[in-house]
């Protein structure tokens, strides 16, 4: 979202281009050879992050330890709904930014960070929270080959190894985890959407 509004306020300049450009190519590529891409790079040729588990296998298991192995996990299952939101984030707060109200706020002498992040932001984050909550649905269905590639001991991974061994009660119960948390996820969008814009309860 950080990305959309500076995006927005600087349009047509060189950071507006900079950011989609890289929201255009994160939205293009396949989550799985991201993934890989990370792996060639930051774990074999760096050697900054561990290239896949959970925990080192020599006797790890700190809070330490686990970030560095989710970092590149996390990146990469957060590259497309991440440039999916900058990029109706950006939309929306161009959309706002040209309202009356703005220009109003302007004229009564307020800040521009005051006019952008108290006023336009949050008129702009009404439309943006419903995507977010779809966003999440494609996170955890992108997780199940994100895990896979990165060797993550989470549902994704569990899911493909129940279907393997055709262990029907286990794949059930994994989706309907998945899909609980998925309408809550929603759940928690819409009450939040309704709770910026009281219109939205009438």
């Amino acid at each position: 979202m950080l990305a959309g509004i500076v995006s927005a306020v600087r349009q047509f300049g060189w950071g507006d281009r900079l950011i989609t450009l890289l929201v255009l190519i994160g939205i293009s590529l396949p989550s799985f050879w991201i993934g890989l891409v990370m792996i060639m790079l930051f774990a074999v040729q760096l050697q900054w992050f561990p290239a896949s588990g959970m925990v080192a296998i020599w006797g790890g298991g700190g809070w330490l330890d686990l970030l560095q192995h989710l970092a590149m996990p996390a990146v990469t299952l957060a590259i497309v709904a991440t440039g999916v939101i900058a990029r109706l984030t950006r939309t929306a707060m161009l959309e706002v930014l040209r309202q009356d109200f703005i220009r109003t706020a302007r004229a009564k002498g307020l800040s521009e960070r005051k006019v952008i992040y108290g006023h336009a932001f949050r008129m702009a984050l009404v439309s943006v929270i419903p995507v977010i909550g779809i966003q999440a649905g494609f996170v955890l269905g992108g997780a199940v080959y994100i895990e896979t590639v990165f060797q993550w001991p989470g549902l994704g991974a569990m899911l493909v190894n129940a279907v393997s061994t055709r262990d029907l009660l286990l794949v059930q119960g994994g989706v309907l985890v998945a899909a609980c948390a998925y309408v809550l996820i929603n759940l928690c969008a819409d009450i939040l959407q309704a709770l910026l814009d009281p219109r939205l309860k009438s």
